[in-house]
């Protein structure tokens, strides 16, 4: 889908640009924020009367923020706060504070969001801090921090503060990536040869052959120990048989006896 940008968008476009963009990403993020419409001969004609506002409106914010930048660059302000040792801070400076100090030096609000403070200030010290209020206009400010005690010093030491990193936007082309090294190629190592694997159906066979010898052998000790019980329980018997005859031919004899006497 074509649109007609009628708003800045990081990465994207400009104000008064035509665009190639997706369906899904027009109609649901550049309409309804009213940063783009349909490239079409009405909508090019609104928005080039838009933009012609646009930029008289520009021209004018910006020669004022010119004019406020010359007023406040250079401007001291001193910012006061409870020190511990090695002369750190019990929290911190930030940017809402330095804005607020600002604002009441020059009697003109400045946005919080126009000072160009990458982190809090959390030591004593004189910092020169940038006042960023469009790419191109800038002004320095230094900002003593000192210590709220009674006869307190007034630190000399000028220490510069670091802006944030700024956004750099999305190359169109990436980078070429450089080619890697190629790594030698490695000697094929030898394979050794594999082991021949007894198929199932012949190992199984073998294995049933190797548990019969096992097998009979159980059952013939099994067998063995059931005779000897046997052989055990018999001769007991045996006994007691051969002992009722003796003691019939003893009482014969002895009758026999009595009978001679």
């Amino acid at each position: 889908m074509k649109v007609i940008f009628i708003a800045d968008v990081p990465n994207v476009a400009r104000a008064g640009q035509t665009r190639e963009v997706a369906d899904g990403y027009a109609r649901n993020f550049l309409f309804p924020r009213k940063l783009a419409v349909l490239a079409n001969s009405q909508a090019a004609a609104a928005v080039e009367a838009h933009l012609k506002k646009l930029v008289k409106q520009r021209a004018i914010e910006e020669a004022e923020m010119a004019t406020l930048a010359k007023q406040i660059s250079g401007t001291e302000i001193t910012l006061k706060a409870k020190v511990g040792e090695n002369d750190k801070l019990y929290g911190s400076v930030t940017g809402a504070d330095i804005a607020e100090s600002l604002s009441k030096s020059i009697s003109r609000e400045i946005d919080k969001r126009k000072v160009d403070l990458a982190e809090p200030i959390r030591q004593v010290g004189v910092y020169d801090v940038t006042i960023k209020f469009t790419h191109d206009i800038t002004a320095i400010v230094k900002v003593t921090v000192m210590s709220d005690a009674e006869g307190a010093e007034v630190p000399v030491k000028a220490v510069k503060a670091e802006a944030p990193p700024e956004e750099k936007p999305e190359k169109a082309e990436k980078k070429e990536k450089k080619p890697k090294k190629e790594k030698p190629p490695k000697e094929p190592q030898e394979e050794k040869p594999a082991q021949e694997e007894i198929p199932a159906a012949v190992a199984k066979p073998a294995e049933e052959k190797a548990e019969k010898p096992a097998k009979e052998k159980k059952v013939k000790a099994e067998k063995a120990e059931k005779e000897e019980k046997l052989a055990k329980e018999e001769k007991p018997a045996a006994e007691k048989k051969e002992k009722k005859p003796k003691s019939k031919a003893k009482k014969s004899e002895d009758k026999a006896e009595e009978k001679q006497e």
